[in-house]
């Protein structure tokens, strides 16, 4: 099942952070811990301002937005944004990107939405040409069929910084935003509602497909290495209570995403398109308690690691993404603490 595009080695370890009131506690907590990297949603806050006050506190751990809306801001906002983060983090941003469904966009941020994959590779596209005016002195002259960007006083130009560009993720779920991170991206971020084999089999060729064209046309950012990450749903507990609560949480979860028709053709690649159908109409009615029930056995564990234990969890954890994710994050039910979360990293270090 292999899938990455580089020599598998050990998974590297991230941490999701919630909310900016746990930011600076968490943040040290994860780095002592051992933890490659630190992750902040955009979810009920902005994540840049966290992850700034995250760098502020750290000297080593990588400060990453997961993800930031893309479409909810313009190249050149998300490049003012990510060049102060990764000159007041010392070169350890990382951009984490996605596009969101077309209500959000349109409904929540007031936003255009149209061809999220080619609008998307276009995003990514210019801004990178803006950090290339802001390191070089190149004049800044993109257009293109959804942005253009082609006036840079010296004024607004906040001049070139010694660690370079940050790198950029994107979040995908289907094959078209998939390769898409290929073409433009130093990453793809695969979403926990995926599956080893669903990323293997559906999402990986695209991916390296994409990369190895990018790559042969000598893409400056392709000097950097290509990762495939992920995040993923993990049932267990240190307590039966615990446990139980993590059960729950993660199959209310599941059957969130699996109402919502962008993320069946993963239910589909298992044969299970028709659970999509009976979790859609359960929504409309708001029947959100109901719908976790449809998740039976062989679903959750389909999409979830279940474990008794917290060590056991890293354990299957690091047997199944070992060699289709270059570096994981796990994801619990909702109000479930850090410390779980690092007992479970531990046990996908060891062995």
């Amino acid at each position: 099942m292999t899938a990455v595009p580089h020599a598998v080695e050990p998974l590297k370890l991230d941490a999701a952070i919630g909310t900016a009131s746990q930011m600076i506690e968490a943040a040290v907590t994860v780095e002592r811990a051992g933890v490659h990297r630190v992750l902040v949603p955009e979810t009920t806050q902005d994540p840049f301002q966290p992850l700034a006050v995250a760098a502020s506190r750290t000297s080593t751990i990588e400060v990453a937005t997961g993800v930031a809306i893309a479409f909810a801001r313009t190249p050149m906002t998300l490049a003012s944004s990510a060049w102060t983060l990764q000159q007041l983090s010392g070169g350890r941003a990382v951009i984490g990107l996605g596009s969101q469904i077309k209500a959000h966009i349109t409904r929540r941020y007031a936003m255009p939405w149209s061809r999220p994959a080619a609008r998307m590779k276009e995003f990514v596209t210019a801004t990178r040409k803006i950090w290339d005016c802001w390191q070089t002195g190149e004049k800044l002259d993109f257009r293109g069929e959804f942005y253009t960007h082609t006036m840079m006083n010296p004024a607004f130009d906040p001049g070139p910084l010694e660690q370079g560009a940050p790198r950029v993720l994107i979040a995908a779920v289907g094959p078209l935003m998939a390769a898409t991170a290929g073409a433009v991206g130093d990453g793809v971020i695969c979403h926990p509602f995926s599956t080893a084999p669903y990323v293997a089999e559906r999402l990986a060729p695209g991916v390296l497909e994409a990369r190895a064209k990018t790559e042969a046309e000598g893409a400056p950012w392709t000097r950097r290495p290509f990762e495939i990450t992920g995040s993923v749903f993990t049932v267990t507990g240190r307590t039966e209570q615990e446990y139980e609560h993590n059960r729950g949480g993660v199959c209310e979860r599941l059957a969130f995403y699996g109402s919502t028709p962008a993320y069946r053709p993963v239910l589909e690649h298992h044969g299970w398109g028709a659970l999509q159908e009976e979790l859609h109409a359960l929504s409309l009615q708001g029947r959100w308690k109901e719908m976790g029930q449809l998740i039976d056995d062989d679903v959750l564990r389909a999409f979830a690691v279940v474990a008794q234990t917290p060590a056991e969890a890293g354990r299957l954890i690091r047997e199944r993404y070992t060699g289709v994710y270059h570096r994981v994050s796990v994801s619990l039910a909702a109000e479930s603490d850090l410390g779980l979360a690092l007992e479970i990293l531990d046990g996908v270090r060891e062995g």
